[in-house]
């Protein structure tokens, strides 16, 4: 049994004791915490908050005790039912929320789910926010609403349609350059909410046709819903076989997007916010975010523009979006696929990444892997280094910015989120993990091997 809190939420495995899962008993606890939280921001007024779930089969169960929980505090609820995360997000803002929770785990497997927590702009809480609603939760600091003060519960399961309205309304998003480009699309929605959103919004943009794998909403996951290369083999056959010109795979909240070439080869997800930023930027210039540990290749396609700049955040939805804020960013995101459009909303949305893409696409008149050719080519490896439970990786960590602090090849050294290392062929990324003795070694450059070793060469060190 797993419980994890976090930046992103409460997250946890279904079922076992209370505290060492996400059971009934912590759903209840943390949504009240929730609830006193934004009282406390909002006093005197009575709250609204939007909730909304992916498929995932604990969904329904978790979303009755999340409603009847917020009802108990005297928070009124528009409750959308199946839904995205981006969807949740927006139906906040349009539906003049005080805040929200969307119950997902993202690309957790389907045995754990999650509260995620949104404030009155349809973002993700901040750090300092989120803990504390979780020292509000461990001190019982709670109190539930009389009878005559219970929330009232609304319910509106439209708020995917009118997603898709908003961001077919996009100044950027051109309908008749994809209606005229008669695509052929598959989708794997990972049996999620996916399967609710993405094939609508493509036969809303004119997509000549859409081939659905994986798209009823039945939360037993066709596969690791982790959008991944190693999970996608499925569509990549059925692209191939079925002649398509795009392959779209959503994670189970349809916050992450990953793309598929004509040839069933990955377009890779680290490329897909590189690709609709050249877009964007191509219509609209300015600056671009994303987080230390997605792709150098959206520096290089940012530099493209003149007088555009690129700027990097901690890891983490809510880091990114407040340094976007902070820079005046017209697109931005993190490199696991997860657009983020201030046109619309400032979070990761995939619908706003598809939509955009296709536009992209239409307007080229290339083939996918002709488009993936036009963006820098690097490649990012994966590793950890484990620890004893005893070590300070604090003191580690500081040791490694000192020793590569001024060190011949070396251009930077940022430590706002560990320690990265920029260096003229790539970069090296390290982070300690929340949950276990280990540092996450990530690093970047222009072929596999170059990327291993510039691992290595950290590891050593440490």
């Amino acid at each position: 049994m797993s419980l994890i809190k976090s930046i992103s939420g409460i997250r946890g495995t279904i079922g076992g004791p209370a505290g060492e899962g996400l059971t009934p008993l912590d759903v209840v606890k943390f949504t009240s915490a929730f609830a006193t939280f934004l009282k406390g921001a909002h006093p005197g007024r009575r709250l609204r908050l939007a909730v909304g779930r992916d498929a995932r089969l604990s969904g329904a169960m978790v979303d009755r005790l999340v409603v009847a929980t917020l009802q108990g505090m005297g928070v009124d609820v528009l409750e959308t039912g199946l839904s995205t995360t981006p969807t949740t997000e927006m139906t906040v803002i349009d539906g003049h929320c005080d805040g929200g929770i969307i119950i997902t785990a993202s690309h957790n497997p389907m045995h754990w789910n999650a509260l995620k927590l949104l404030n009155a702009r349809g973002e993700f809480i901040s750090d300092a926010e989120g803990k504390e609603v979780l020292r509000l939760a461990e001190s019982g600091e709670v109190n539930y609403a009389e009878v005559d003060d219970l929330g009232q519960v609304t319910v509106e399961e439209d708020w995917i349609d009118r997603h898709i309205e908003r961001v077919l309304g996009l100044e950027l998003v051109d309908v008749e350059a994809i209606r005229k480009a008669g695509f052929k699309v598959a989708v794997d929605a990972v049996n999620s909410t996916g399967g609710l959103a993405i094939p609508r919004l493509l036969r809303r943009l004119g997509v000549k046709e859409v081939v659905e794998l994986n798209c009823e909403p039945t939360g037993h996951f066709a596969h690791n819903p982790e959008p991944i290369p190693q999970n996608l083999t499925q569509i990549s056959d059925c692209v191939r076989q079925n002649g398509c010109d795009l392959g779209v795979v959503v994670d189970p909240d349809v916050d992450r997007l990953a793309l598929v070439c004509e040839t069933g080869e990955m377009f890779g997800e680290e490329y897909t916010l590189v690709s609709v930023a050249d877009y964007v930027l191509q219509h609209t210039p300015g600056n671009t975010v994303s987080n230390l540990s997605s792709s150098r290749a959206l520096r290089d396609v940012t530099r493209r523009y003149a007088g555009c700049e690129y700027n990097a955040a901690a890891v983490g939805e809510v880091n990114v979006t407040t340094l976007m804020r902070q820079t005046g960013a017209v697109i931005g995101g993190e490199g696991n696929g997860g657009v983020i459009y201030p046109a619309l909303h400032y979070g990761r949305d995939a619908l706003v990444g598809v939509a955009l893409f296709l536009t992209l696409l239409a307007k080229s008149g290339k083939k996918v892997s002709e488009l993936r050719k036009t963006y820098p080519e690097y490649i990012i490896s994966k590793n950890r280094k484990d620890l004893t439970p005893d070590m300070d990786v604090d003191a580690l960590l500081a040791k490694v910015a000192k020793l590569y602090s001024g060190m011949a090849g070396v251009e930077k050294v940022t430590t706002i989120d560990g320690v990265k290392i920029d260096f003229a062929d790539g970069w090296v990324h390290l982070r300690k993990s929340n949950t276990e003795p280990i540092i996450r070694i990530y690093s970047e450059a222009a072929n596999e091997a170059g990327a291993n070793e510039l691992a290595q060469q950290v590891m050593q060190q440490i």
